[in-house]
């Protein structure tokens, strides 16, 4: 066993590694992660700068997950890897919908959006700031809705305000949702 083993650098990198590659089969992450390791291990660093270089030299964890989950993706649609686990699609989906379904039926809606939320925060595949973006454009309709709802006189929605409403629920999640694509894809 080499004292790199249980380096903290060692340790968040392969943490990080395992975190980004959530989807791949038990197995092929295993794999992955122990010729990591094996690769770190014979480098033969000594020091906290050496291990560093090793490191860097690897690639960011995002990165290395990447081009396993590429290797790992069957010949289906290119770039069907980088829409992580199979559940990208339906959570921008969900999401792109909700604000329109809040507004038609109010709780299918709100099932539409907090199953949508529900994936989208439990998605390996976008950082913490992408989430706050997709939930806050979801919250967007009901949020507006609910403060009309206080601050309004439902008698006086006429046809354009009704457009308008139309075109801000079903705008702003969809603008979330494809926001969240965008990221995916890059």
């Amino acid at each position: 066993m080499n004292t790199t083993d249980h380096h903290p650098l060692v340790t968040a990198y392969l943490d990080g590694v395992a975190r980004e590659t959530a989807e791949l089969p038990a197995e092929r992450r295993a794999e992955l992660l122990a010729d990591l390791r094996e690769h770190i291990e014979v480098s033969g660093a000594e020091n906290d700068e050496q291990l560093r270089a090793v490191l860097a030299e690897l690639g960011e964890p995002r990165t290395v997950a990447a081009s396993a989950l590429a290797e790992e993706s069957p010949a289906g649609p290119p770039g069907a890897a980088a829409h992580g686990t199979g559940r990208t699609r339906p959570t921008a989906i969900l999401l792109g919908v909700s604000g329109v379904l809040l507004v038609l039926n109010p709780y299918v809606g709100a099932i539409a959006l907090i199953v949508a939320l529900v994936l989208l925060w439990g998605a390996p595949q976008w950082e913490k700031r992408q989430k706050l973006v997709g939930t806050a454009t979801g919250v967007a309709v009901p949020v507006a809705a609910f403060l009309g709802a206080l601050l309004g006189d439902a008698s006086r929605i006429g046809p354009m305000e009704v457009l308008l409403i139309l075109v801000f629920s079903l705008g702003v999640p969809v603008l979330g949702a494809a926001l969240l694509m965008r990221a995916v894809r890059r």
